[in-house]
């Protein structure tokens, strides 16, 4: 069963933030004010992601006078994700590194775990979107790092995860 009411947000966060790890993966996760956001809404919080990651003092120094990229280009950048593969894409984004396939930011449970609590907090008919084109093996990228970047909405609520990998 879908939780809903304002135990929501809360869960919502805590889920999402047991899928961040240091200087590799940053999350949001938050609430609409706007009735009916579709993909300019989300993108337009997709854009705190990287500017929370450039502001990181392990990157900051990487990317002075970087800013996110306008919510038309990100909204250009991002494809649709269908919902059934949000959780096991987005458990990936928390656990393989890019870069080096071979290293594990997180435990693959521990992330199977909270992203499929996130999938289900968004609940089935979720829109998911990422910049990452699995069937063409390539990714747009939001960030001047070869970056993944996954971000859902129910229409109310919003996640968006992104990991960031030296290149």
């Amino acid at each position: 069963m879908r939780p809903t009411g304002p135990a929501v947000l809360p869960d919502l966060r805590a889920s999402m933030d047991e899928l961040a790890t240091p200087a590799r993966v940053y999350v949001a996760a938050g609430r609409f004010t706007g009735p009916d956001p579709d993909l300019p809404e989300p993108a337009a919080e997709v854009r705190v992601v990287p500017a929370r990651m450039a502001a990181d003092e392990a990157r900051a120094r990487f990317l002075p006078g970087y800013a996110p990229p306008p919510v038309p280009e990100l909204c250009a950048a991002l494809e649709p994700l269908e919902t059934d593969e949000a959780a096991p894409f987005l458990a990936r984004l928390a656990t393989v590194d890019l870069y080096w396939p071979t290293h594990r930011h997180l435990p693959a449970g521990v992330a199977g775990r909270a992203a499929d609590r996130v999938v289900s907090l968004l609940g089935p008919d979720a829109s998911w979107w990422t910049d990452h084109d699995e069937a063409a093996g390539a990714v747009t990228g939001v960030t001047p790092f070869l970056d993944s970047l996954l971000a859902g909405t129910d229409g109310t609520y919003f996640a968006v995860a992104l990991q960031v990998a030296d290149d």
